[in-house]
C-alpha cells in the first residue's frame, strides 16, 4: 500500500460536475493542499474551454493549493505536476522509456496522449486539474484535428484504480514539490527535459495569434518553450504543441 503523504488533505467522491469546480467551492475551507478526487465527472473541462470526457475507469483528481508565490512562479507547477505523473506511470508499469513529457502540460504513451494538467488561479488558491485515461480513451471522431491520438494506462499493462493511482501519484508530487519550494524550478527543469519529446526536433507552435515551425531548443527558467527558427530563439509563452 502506498503511504500518503504527509500534510495533504484526501478527498474522494463519487460523482462530481468537476473536480476544478468542487476546488473552487471548497476554497474558503481548504487550508493545506487537498486532492480532491471523482471516480466520476459529468462536465469536465481542458485548457481553453475544452471538454474533456471523464467516464467511470479513468482518472480525475484536482490538487488545491494555497498560493503563495507571484502567478509566474506558481504556473511552474504544471512542470512539477506533469514531472510527477511520468514517476507515477513508471511506478505503476515499469515502463520508463515508453513516457514523455509534451510542453507545456501533456504527458505522453508511446506517443499518444494520455493525461493532461491544467492550471487555474482560485482566489488565493492554485489549482492542478489533472486527468489521465487509465482504461478509457476519447473517440478518435471527438479529436481536435492534428491533435495525438488518445491512449490509455492499460495498454502499458497497468490495471489500477483511480483511487490506487491518486496514492502513487500523490506521493511523487509532494516529493517533486518539496524539492521545487526548496531549490526552485531549476533541478524541476533539469529532470523535465532529460523526459522531454521531440527536444531538439522541428515542431509547430500555434498561438492564439499565429503558427510558428522551428526547432524544440529548450525550455527557459521561466517555463517558456524555445523555438529556434530562421529568425533566432523565439520564446513561446502559451501555445498548441504539433508534432
Amino acid at each position: 500500500m502506498t503511504p500518503w503523504p504527509e500534510g495533504y488533505g484526501r478527498r474522494v467522491y463519487d460523482t462530481l460536475d468537476s473536480t476544478l469546480s468542487e476546488a473552487a467551492r471548497l476554497q474558503q475551507e481548504l487550508t493545506a493542499p487537498t486532492w480532491i478526487l471523482a471516480l466520476e465527472q459529468t462536465a469536465a473541462r481542458g485548457r481553453r474551454g475544452r471538454s474533456w470526457a471523464t467516464p467511470r475507469g479513468n482518472f480525475a483528481a484536482t490538487l488545491m493549493m494555497p498560493r503563495k508565490e507571484p502567478p509566474g512562479v506558481a504556473a511552474l507547477r504544471s512542470f512539477v505536476a506533469s514531472l510527477a505523473l511520468y514517476r507515477a506511470f513508471v511506478a505503476v508499469t515499469g515502463r520508463e522509456d515508453a513516457f514523455a513529457l509534451k510542453w507545456p502540460n501533456d504527458v505522453l504513451l508511446r506517443g499518444g496522449k494520455v493525461a493532461g494538467i491544467l492550471l487555474e488561479s482560485v482566489g488565493e488558491h492554485l489549482a492542478i486539474g489533472v486527468g489521465v485515461n487509465l482504461a478509457h480513451g476519447p473517440a478518435a471522431g471527438s479529436l481536435e484535428a492534428r491533435a495525438l491520438p488518445a491512449v490509455t494506462l492499460r495498454e502499458a499493462g497497468a490495471n489500477v484504480s483511480a483511487e490506487e493511482f491518486l496514492d502513487v501519484l500523490a506521493r511523487e508530487y509532494a516529493g517533486l514539490e518539496e524539492q521545487f519550494t526548496t531549490y526552485g524550478f531549476s533541478t524541476i527543469r533539469s529532470a523535465w527535459l532529460a523526459h522531454a519529446a521531440r527536444l531538439g526536433e522541428v515542431i509547430t507552435a500555434r498561438t492564439m495569434r499565429d503558427e510558428m515551425t522551428g526547432v524544440f531548443e529548450d525550455v527557459d527558467s521561466a517555463g517558456n518553450l524555445i523555438l529556434r527558427t530562421r529568425d533566432g530563439a523565439v520564446p513561446i509563452t502559451a501555445a498548441d504543441v504539433f508534432f
